[in-house]
């Protein structure tokens, strides 16, 4: 019989639980990372450990713990991702992604379960193939180019390598585009109001990043421009900004917050956003852009808000990972 296949999802990661200890550890890998956070080590990692890690962790627990599963111990993030897993599991046995034994697994780039376990087990099953399927449909070094660097710090301890396949950025990929007019679709015909103007918020990039060649906004400029054009959306109904900024440099424009101020102060009265650069709600979607965001909407004059959610586990959004995952698989399984 032939080797069984991999696949792995990879997600950027969560805390281990809502409270400072665990949010501590994820954020000081995550911000420790160069790929993260581009300054001069002996600036920024003082700053790390001497200031930000000493303050802004229970802060931020504080509001994982108001989107925490309490059932199942995770937060969204983890907990969709690990239920997109399940679901294309199920589709590999069905035969749905391709003939042969598929084995389907996911790993966090900053926290538990992580890609080295993930590959390990993986390859501990006999899979002699793996192809990584990174959940970042634009590219941007500090997400999709940091995984690739995690893999290969972990192949580089296996004594028998698995041949690797890694999946490219897909903003532009059709399937992805149709996945998010169907999702926008059915999310604004749930709505009890019809909104004025409809708000596509990306995970924003320090701008030096994008100015050191970066194609992460480029990206998700066309993201929208198609899907503009799927959903039947002009450039005044269908607008996009840039969130989750920190710290005083410039972040890619326009900013989130300053957009739907505007917005509001122009005189809308009626505002839907969603966040199709994100595979799954988390706390940048749940809570920064669900309550801070429509805060700032409804305190500078807005009326009506709604936060569509991700493309998560849903119908749509499966049908996307399946057609990713058994077009990286074709010729293996």
């Amino acid at each position: 019989m032939s080797a069984p296949i991999g696949l792995l999802l990879v997600n950027l990661g969560t805390p281990d639980a809502p409270d400072a200890a665990s949010t501590r550890r994820f954020l000081g890998q995550f911000l420790s990372d160069p790929r993260v956070v581009e300054l001069p080590r002996l600036l920024w990692l003082p700053l790390l450990h001497g200031v930000i890690l000493n303050t802004r962790p229970r802060r931020s627990a504080r509001s994982y713990a108001k989107i925490w599963n309490r059932e199942t111990g995770e937060g969204p993030l983890k907990k969709i991702t690990r239920l997109q897993a399940e679901k294309l599991r199920q589709a590999a046995q069905a035969g749905e992604l391709g003939a042969g034994e598929i084995v389907v697994d996911y790993g966090m780039r900053y926290g538990a379960p992580s890609l080295a376990t993930a590959l390990r087990g993986l390859v501990a099953r006999g899979c002699e193939r793996v192809v990584v399927l990174p959940l970042y449909p634009q590219y941007a070094a500090s997400t999709t180019a940091t995984a690739f660097d995690e893999i290969a710090r972990v192949m580089r301890g296996l004594r028998r390598q698995p041949t690797l396949r890694f999946a490219p950025p897909y903003f532009d990929d059709a399937a992805y585009i149709e996945a998010l007019a169907a999702d926008l679709r059915a999310g604004l015909a749930a709505l009890d109001f019809a909104p004025e103007v409809v708000l596509a918020s990306f995970h924003g990039l320090p701008q030096l990043q994008i100015d050191r060649g970066d194609p992460y906004k480029a990206q998700c400029e066309r993201t929208a421009e198609l899907l503009r054009a799927a959903a039947g959306l002009d450039c005044e109904k269908l607008r996009v900004a840039f969130q989750s900024r920190f710290g005083r440099a410039q972040w890619t424009r326009p900013y989130t917050k300053e957009t739907v101020i505007e917005l509001a102060h122009s005189g809308v009265k009626r505002l839907a956003l969603f966040a199709p650069g994100f595979a799954a709600d988390c706390l940048e979607t749940l809570e920064e852009l669900g309550v801070e965001i429509r805060d700032d909407f409804l305190a500078a004059g807005g009326e009506r808000f709604a936060r569509l959610s991700c493309l998560n586990d849903g119908a749509a959004g499966m049908r996307l990972l399946a057609t990713l995952a058994r077009r990286e698989l074709s010729g293996w399984a």
